[in-house]
């Protein structure tokens, strides 16, 4: 894992959209740029978490694409999610405080760690972020029942249309 650099913040990112919420004042935004501890590149095929983890970080995706995927118990592999730069990882452990998939590298990518409780705190002192968190799980809610509807009702040639246009909006 790599530490950041001082030139690289989240003010001066350019998904700094998908974790940050507009309008954060001056010291607001410096507070969030400590709270990432790291930025994590990752090699193809490379687990960024896996089922049964606790959650200690919540990773926001800079580059590259992850999948989400679990396990069953006759050895296969069911893909939940596909993430790209932009979308946030590692939500699904906040319910049980354990990650309920693995999350694996589908090529080299780089992530930004934001440590949970520091993220935690921070949204408490900042209502403006935590509004944005709050909007930001509620789509992922949204996004997942849009893709169990496609999964229990189309085709196969739907399905992957479906998920080409889903694709193409995010």
């Amino acid at each position: 894992m790599t530490k950041r650099s001082r030139s690289r913040t989240c003010s001066t990112c350019r998904l700094q959209a998908s974790c940050l919420p507009s309008g954060l004042g001056l010291e607001e935004a410096r507070a969030f740029d400590h709270a990432v501890t790291a930025h994590r590149h990752l090699a193809r095929g490379e687990y960024l978490y896996r089922a049964g983890a606790p959650l200690e970080t919540v990773f926001a995706v800079r580059s590259g694409y992850l999948k989400s995927s679990v396990m069953h118990e006759d050895g296969r592999e069911q893909i939940t999610a596909f993430h790209m730069a932009g979308d946030l990882l590692g939500l699904d452990g906040i319910a049980s405080g354990l990650h309920s998939c693995d999350a694996t590298a589908l090529e080299d990518c780089e992530v930004c760690d934001l440590p949970y409780p520091r993220l935690e705190a921070l949204a408490r002192s900042i209502p403006t972020l935590m509004r944005h968190f709050h909007r930001l799980m509620s789509r992922e809610i949204v996004r997942d029942h849009g893709v169990m509807r496609v999964l229990a009702t189309m085709r196969a040639e739907s399905r992957v249309a479906a998920f080409l246009i889903g694709l193409s909006e995010r």
